[in-house]
């Protein structure tokens, strides 16, 4: 079952839980114009986090009005593959890594 219109929660993911939450919604910049979402991560029992941020959502580059907003466990899940591949770490120290993802979630 896909959970949807969450704002945080855990998942399960090749093993290990992840909690996230969502730190941002897609917002209107005057400098830079619209910015995606941002989803925090963090593995549990661990102590470094990643942030995942997504490029707005079409509509609304193209001025259509804003969508409710939807995170489901399967755009967490691949984000958290991608942060993985992408050399995240979760066991290190340090400030969490930030990842920009592309349209299709990788």
């Amino acid at each position: 079952m896909t959970n949807i219109h969450r704002l945080a929660g855990t998942i399960d993911v090749d093993g290990h839980q992840y909690e996230w939450e969502l730190r941002s919604e897609p917002q209107w910049g005057e400098s830079n114009g619209w910015k995606g979402m941002t989803i925090a991560l963090l593995q549990k029992h661990t102590k470094r986090g990643a942030l995942l941020e997504f490029p707005p959502p079409k509509r609304l580059l193209k001025g259509m009005r804003p969508a409710r907003l939807q995170v489901s466990d399967a755009v967490v899940s691949r984000g958290i593959r991608a942060a993985l591949q992408a050399g995240w770490e979760p066991e290190s120290r340090g400030k969490p890594m930030v990842f920009m993802v592309d349209a299709d979630g990788n």
